[in-house]
Formats: structure tokens, sequence, C-alpha cells
């Protein structure tokens, strides 16, 4: 009776030196259907795939600002105020259209306002100049209209709100004395305190035992194995990751939130007191473009909408080069937006490779541009675009940012030097640089500071981002409407 069916039908099997697959050595087990092939390892790639590419979103401040370092825990500087006089909140209230005068939002105000001023009032489509008579009180002025008897003559009706005044000149009698209005520089302060960031990798003796080979390549550009500490790598670029997101998105506590003391008032949150990160500047001093639509298909449109940004730029600092940071939908418009104005090529298309030959190579893509007196640097702003980040919410399109520098007097050097309009402060002094602090605390991985069965890799920073001019930023967001200061 053969055997077939029993287990001695396996002894023909001839083992090999080698592990490999061969007809001979093959083991199987019917009615279980377990294939003993199985007891060989599967085939494991140890590079680890890069599924989302780069995945940091740091280097913004890199690109446009600095990192200095300051011993105290406040950062205070002035800025310019204007050197003309002008109002946008002045009114004429029942009578003043007939009296000739006009009352100002507060005493501070009119006290800028002197008699023989000569000034310009402004209201909709009618622009009077009058010449300053009297000071009746401290919140008014009487104005005489160079060519009309009253302001209502002229245009400026009673109860008119909102007028827009600026002093042009001054007249004086012959013979005049006491000539002149002494008016002291207009400048305001800011200033700014700094936050502790801080994070942790931990991990602990055991799992530093079991040796797991990982090959990568990093966000910055290198490639290699990692053991256990592969976290602790990703934990460091997360790190530095959220020193910039900080200073971005940072908001200082205000309001109904603080307390005397500056910090939170409520009383779970304790020492808390926030810190002033980019966008909040911008909000607070700067300038807000709200739904921008450059990409519009309309004639013309999309440069007439743009061309706002310039009317804007020049009632402020009028700094010639800026740079804009983007989403990708807003730097897609801007390029169809310049797209329609090149007439090269079939429908106003543009090609910017190799001679701008058609044959060799498109591209649809613009850096850079000039319009009116100012040049504008295009680049794509990851941080709007990562779906981890604010490419999450999408409210924010762009921020255009001014290529330029400030004087400011650096008590540590003890003279004015020459700063970027966006720069980091950090805390630092002969015995501590808190700039990127990192250290090693348990009883693994060669160090012992404590009975911990575990390595902690510890990660500190303390810092703060100054804002300066931010009257020239721009922050282009999802709304409705222009604002600005």
């Amino acid at each position: 009776m053969p055997f077939n069916s029993s287990g001695a039908a396996l002894a023909h099997l001839t083992p090999r030196p080698v592990k490999d697959l061969y007809g001979s050595n093959y083991l199987s087990i019917t009615g279980n259907d377990y294939n003993f092939t199985k007891q060989f390892l599967p085939e494991v790639y140890e590079k680890e795939v890069e599924r989302f590419g780069n995945r940091t979103v740091a280097g913004f401040l890199k690109m446009v600002g600095a990192e200095m370092p300051m011993a105290s825990d406040r950062v205070v500087w002035s800025e310019q105020g204007r050197i003309h006089v002008a109002f946008s909140d002045c009114s004429t209230d029942a009578n003043g259209g007939a009296t000739n005068e006009l009352t100002f939002s507060s005493a501070a105000n009119a006290s800028m306002i002197e008699i023989h001023d000569t000034i310009i009032v402004n209201t909709g489509g009618t622009t009077v100049k009058c010449y300053v008579s009297a000071k009746p009180s401290a919140t008014t002025a009487t104005v005489i209209p160079y060519t009309a008897a009253t302001l209502a003559a002229a245009g400026i009706a009673n109860d008119t709100a909102n007028l827009n005044v600026f002093v042009y000149g001054t007249e004086y009698k012959k013979g005049s004395i006491n000539a002149g209005n002494s008016k002291d520089a207009d400048f305001t302060t800011f200033s700014n305190k700094p936050i502790i960031l801080r994070d942790k990798y931990s991990v602990n003796g055991s799992d530093t035992a079991s040796i797991g080979w990982v090959e990568v390549t990093t966000e910055a550009g290198t490639g290699g194995y990692l053991w256990y500490l592969k976290s602790e790598h990703e934990a460091r670029l997360r790190f530095e990751d959220q020193l910039e997101m900080a200073m971005i998105e940072a908001e200082p506590v205000s309001g109904n939130q603080m307390d005397g003391a500056g910090v939170f008032e409520t009383a779970a949150v304790v020492g808390q007191h926030g810190t002033q990160g980019l966008f909040s500047a911008i909000e607070e001093r700067g300038l807000i473009y709200n739904n921008p639509d450059f990409g519009s298909t309309a004639a013309g449109e999309g440069i007439t909408e743009f061309d706002v940004v310039l009317q804007e730029l020049d009632k402020q600092g009028a700094i010639e080069e800026n740079m804009m940071f983007l989403n990708r939908g807003t730097s897609l418009a801007i390029d169809n937006m310049l797209a329609a104005q090149n007439s090269y090529g079939t429908g106003g298309t543009s090609y910017g490779v190799f001679d701008n030959s058609e044959d060799m190579a498109l591209n649809l893509g613009f850096s850079g541009f000039r319009r009116g007196s100012y040049d504008f640097y295009k680049s794509d702003w990851k941080y709007l675009n990562d779906g981890t980040t604010r490419g999450l919410i999408g409210d924010v399109q762009g921020v255009l940012v001014p290529a330029g520098t400030s004087t400011v007097y650096d008590q540590q050097l003890g003279k004015n030097i020459k700063r970027p309009f966006l720069h980091v402060r950090y805390r630092a002094s002969e015995a501590d640089d808190r700039r990127m602090k990192s250290w090693i605390t348990g009883s693994v991985g060669g160090n012992y500071t404590s009975d911990e069965d575990a390595m902690n890799v510890h990660f500190l920073s303390e810092r703060c981002l100054c804002v300066q001019a931010a009257n020239n930023f721009i922050l282009f967001k999802d709304a409705d409407g222009v604002t600005g200061d």
C-alpha cells in the first residue's frame, strides 16, 4: 500500500545549502493550507517612502528677516510719524456749514491746526481751500473759504461727517509777529515680549535595545540611516517649524483676557502673556486687502485690482522693492494677470524659456515684475498651501513684505544699525543662549542625569518677532473690501 498521503512521502525532499526555493526542497502540508515558505522573511523596503515630499514649512523668516540676540525680556522700538498734518475724521455740526466751524475728533487733533494755517477741506467730489481764522474751543476751528462766504456756500453742508482735511501752508499779513507754529516730532513707540517654546522627545531604554534601521532622506537634503532616533529627528523638525509658525501666528493677550500685569486674567492660566506675530501686527498696524481678484477674466480687471495695491503703497512708505509670498491660487491668478498683459503669441501666451521659442518650452509662471514705480518678486509660500498648516483653513491668500531695512538704535552695540523690517529677537547672554537649546536627560544613551529608564531630548527657545513699519505690509485675505491705516 503506497504512503502517498502520509508524512513518509516527504522523505524525498533534498535540503539545499542556500536560502533559495527549489522544486526539491519545497515543503507543503495539504489540508490546513499552511505554506512553509511563509517562514522566509518578507520583502521589506528599507528606504522610507517620501509620500508628502518636503514636510517642513519653515524658511519664510530666513528669506526676509534676520535673527538677533537680546538680553531683556522686552524689545522696544519707535517709528517715525507723518510730518504733514492731515485728518479724515473732521465734521461740521448743525450750523457748521454756515458758521464755517470745523469740529475735530479730539483736542489733540485740533491742537495741530493753528491760526494762519491754510487748509484743504474735502468731502466726496467737493474740495474747498480755506484759511484758519480762529480757534473757538479745544476741539473746533473757524475756517474761511477763499472762494465763498461760507462752507455751505462752497459745497460743505451742515452735519457733514468724515471730512478730509490737511494743511498745505500758511498765510500772514505784512509786519506780522509770533509767526510759525511749533510742533513736536510725531513718533509712535511699539514693543513686544518673547515667549518660551518647548518640546520633548522621549524613548525608553527597552526600545533603544531593539535595533531597527530606517533609510531616510531628510528635509535638509541629506540622507542616511536612523535607528530609534528617527522620531527624535522628526520632533526636532517639527519644533523648528513651530519656531517660525509661532512668530507668524502668535497673538498677544489683550482686551478682557488681560489683567493689569499684561498676562491672562483667567486664574487657570498663570504667567502666559502671548506675543505679537506677523499676521497680528499687520491686522493691527498694516494694510489688509480682502478678497483680491487678480485673476479676473474681464478685460483689464485683474491689473486694475492690483493697481489698488500700488495706490495704497503710495499712501504709505512707497518702498520700491516688495516681496509677495502667496498661496497657490493667488500665485496663479497673478500669473494669469501678467500673461494677459503680454500680446506675444496666441492669446497672450508668454514663452519664457530658451529665448521665447515656443518650439522649445513654455514658461507660464512669473517670479518678478515691475508695475508703476514698484518692483515685485513673487514666491509660493508652502505654509499657506500645506494641508496641516494654513492650507487647512485657506483664509490667508498671501502677504506682501517690503524688501528694505530700518535704522534703529541698538542698546547693546550703542549705535544706530540697519535691520530688516521683519526680524526675530531671541534671549541670549554670556551665560545662556536661548535661540535653540537642546539637551538630554535620563539614563539611556550614555547620559546619566536621573534614574529614569529613558532618554529625553528637550528643545527650548525664547523669542519674539519685530514687525517694523507694518504700514508697508499687506495681508491678502479671503473677504470683501480694502482696509488700512
